[in-house]
């Protein structure tokens, strides 16, 4: 019998307005989970008397026969860079951000008008300049798939995946510059999706770059990302039982999955390839096209990943402009590379900027031939937390981490990761599947598709091991 976290966000706005559950009972459910598992460390701020008055006010809405939106009642855990009124802000770094930081942009304006359910602010890297999820000033969340080692859980959203595995919020906030969202969806065995540039609003976020920072969001499900993308997004008008009514019936016949053999399958993992191309090869029988492409702007996107994009000059430039008084005390993991980003001349700033542009054209006509084009999201395995504590050691496992997830965002293209299947040490393993720019919603349908052959995460991968014995 499903317990009310089990449900569907479907399930649970059904429920919630026919009286068969509450906010306050879905809220003190994500407390107990939480507090079962404290020591996965998900949270910077940690807020259940938050959560328990922004479920009173929804709980409240639906006596009175209001109804505000698809995410009323529903817990929501939030990257701490989203700024939240009544809760500070820290990005990550060693004190609280100005109070300007507190103010609330577009998307969480959205959630709290929804009377959406704030659990509280999950760890971010510092400034969320990194793909592994390390904090060196509040600590590490534990990535539950592995209970005897310190695993990371992927960044720069350290603790949004986590949450959502322990059970103390049913949607995840995050940002993806660079794989942010996507990573620690892929290393948690959640789904994550990256949005197109600017089709989500980054106001009230603090930012890393401004040329490539998007909002995005994470879930349990395909279909519950769906329904939260729908919720969120401005330029959707059906409601989010409507959105997936329209994408749930998206024949495999008649989709084609691109598949590209640049650099995204070398150096993977034990286990890793083989898991995306058994998940591949249940598509194919379940009647999805499978095409060999090519993409060549994805060896540019990684060439520029290792010379470094433009995101540390961005961030440079916001840190003495906003943050002086923080820059000597930034982690050497973080502030060794944003130093890089001082050395970048004008000229080379714009003449990447320029290369963003012009790439972006070319990769987005090479889906004429297909709908999506997969890859592994992450290839590595999640490090194990001392493997990473040295730069040597974290630059070399950032660059893997980062080198798929990347390409997305710097072709200009929409994203999305689905749990696969798990690697030879049994850490979770995700399938990235890559849309044309503003194509979420064909992306999404495709997604829910592919969900619909292989399984959810709790279906094909189980519980992880550090939530399941703990229940």
């Amino acid at each position: 019998m499903k317990t009310p976290l089990d449900k569907s966000l479907t399930e649970l706005a059904t429920a919630l307005r026919a009286g068969q559950t509450t906010a306050k009972e879905l809220t003190e459910a994500c407390v107990a989970n939480r507090d079962a598992t404290e020591d996965l460390n998900a949270y910077k701020t940690w807020t259940p008397d938050f959560a328990r008055q922004c479920a009173g006010l929804a709980d409240d809405a639906f006596k009175a026969g209001i109804d505000l939106g698809a995410l009323q009642g529903i817990p929501v855990s939030v990257k701490d860079l989203y700024g939240v009124q009544g809760i500070e802000t820290f990005a990550g770094t060693h004190k609280a951000l100005p109070q300007d930081w507190q103010t609330e942009g577009e998307v969480i304006e959205s959630i709290r008008q929804q009377l959406g359910v704030v659990t509280g602010k999950t760890h971010t890297v510092e400034l969320a300049f990194g793909g592994l999820g390390v904090n060196s000033h509040w600590g590490t969340p534990r990535n539950p798939w592995d209970a005897v080692n310190h695993r990371v859980p992927g960044g720069s959203s350290a603790g949004a995946g986590v949450s959502l595995q322990q059970g103390s919020a049913l949607v995840a906030l995050g940002t993806d510059t660079a794989g942010s969202v996507r990573i620690p969806a892929s290393m948690t065995g959640t789904v994550g999706l990256k949005t197109s540039v600017e089709r989500w609003s980054t106001s009230g976020i603090v930012p890393l770059s401004t040329t490539l920072d998007t909002a995005g969001v994470l879930a349990r499900t395909v279909e519950d990302v769906a329904y939260s993308f729908a919720a969120i997004d401005p330029f959707i008008d059906s409601t989010s039982e409507e959105f997936l009514s329209e994408i749930q019936s998206f024949p495999a016949s008649a989709i084609t999955i691109g598949i590209v053999h640049e650099e995204v399958w070398d150096d993977c993992s034990a286990g890793v390839t083989e898991s995306i191309q058994e998940t591949l090869k249940e598509c194919e029988q379940a009647g999805v096209i499978l095409k060999d492409i090519d993409l060549p702007e994805c060896t540019d996107a990684i060439d520029m990943l290792a010379k470094g994009s433009v995101a540390a000059a961005e961030c440079d430039e916001f840190i003495e402009a906003v943050l002086p008084a923080w820059r000597d005390c930034l982690d050497p993991l973080v502030s060794t590379r944003i130093r890089d980003g001082d050395q970048l001349s004008a000229r080379e700033y714009l003449t990447r900027l320029r290369w963003f542009d012009d790439t972006a054209i070319k990769a987005n006509t090479r889906f004429k031939d297909c709908d999506v084009i997969a890859s592994p999201t992450v290839c590595i395995t999640p490090p194990r937390l001392y493997e990473v504590s040295e730069l040597d050691g974290y630059r070399a496992n950032n660059m893997l981490a980062l080198r798929n997830t990347c390409i997305a965002n710097f072709l200009g293209l929409c994203a999305i990761t689905i749990p696969a299947g798990l690697d030879q040490t049994g850490m979770p393993v995700g399938l990235q599947l890559m849309a044309r720019h503003g194509d979420e919603e064909h992306l999404l349908a495709i997604a829910l598709a592919v969900e619909n052959i292989i399984g959810t995460s709790s279906q094909r991968l189980g519980k992880p091991p550090m939530v399941a014995w703990k229940k």
